[in-house]
């Protein structure tokens, strides 16, 4: 009896071991139509095998690139696509640069510090003024996320008098935030559907 431990090993496990066996005999193929004939209709089979995927992009390129590797490179056809180079396979991505800027108020996000220095730059008038009014109400929604009883409104326009360097100056008088119960009653029932649709889903496993 033949053991698979003492096969070779597979490139791609999820394809199994006949789908290997017909990558290996079709790189035997002495004629270039036939073999090219040989490999679409084992493309189609690897997609027979996971037709959840068919939506996925670049579907059919995956598929080819995956018949290269399974061929380790050995499969001398014209493919459709251009497929991963064999020394890419293996080879390490560039390093993602860590991002080590300072964030002032943590609560508050660097994006939103981000759109803070937008706003600065924009042209006074009514859609600046509406920018600035979206960004005072995600900041205290924001506050309120981690301190979840109040926050007084000065303390927002503070904040964003800081952030904006005093660019952005606001007052009680002028701009009406979003009530605090308004914003906690409204972060708790999204916070119910949530786990209500967890639960659901639980259930129906």
């Amino acid at each position: 009896m033949e053991y698979n431990t003492e096969l070779k090993k597979l490139a791609l496990p999820e394809y199994g071991r006949n789908i290997q066996n017909m990558v290996d005999y079709c790189i035997t193929i002495e004629d270039r139509e036939e073999r090219k004939r040989c490999a679409n209709t084992i493309i189609n089979i690897m997609g027979n095998l996971f037709p959840h995927l068919r939506d996925v992009n670049d579907f059919k390129h995956i598929l080819w690139d995956h018949l290269a590797i399974m061929a380790d490179f050995k499969l001398d056809i014209d493919y459709p696509y251009e497929i991963i180079r064999k020394e890419n396979l293996y080879a390490r991505p560039p390093r993602l640069p860590y991002n080590n800027s300072r964030i002032r108020y943590r609560h508050y996000g660097k994006t939103l510090e981000l759109m803070i220095k937008k706003a600065n730059d924009m042209e006074a008038g009514e859609e600046k003024d509406q920018l600035i009014r979206l960004l005072a109400n995600q900041m205290k929604k924001s506050f309120l996320t981690w301190n979840k009883e109040s926050v007084d409104d000065r303390k927002i326009f503070k904040d964003l008098d800081e952030l904006s360097q005093g660019a952005i100056v606001l007052n009680e008088e002028e701009y009406k935030l979003t009530e605090s119960k308004d914003i906690l009653a409204r972060n708790n029932t999204n916070n119910n559907t949530n786990n209500n649709k967890k639960n659901y889903s639980r259930k129906g496993r």
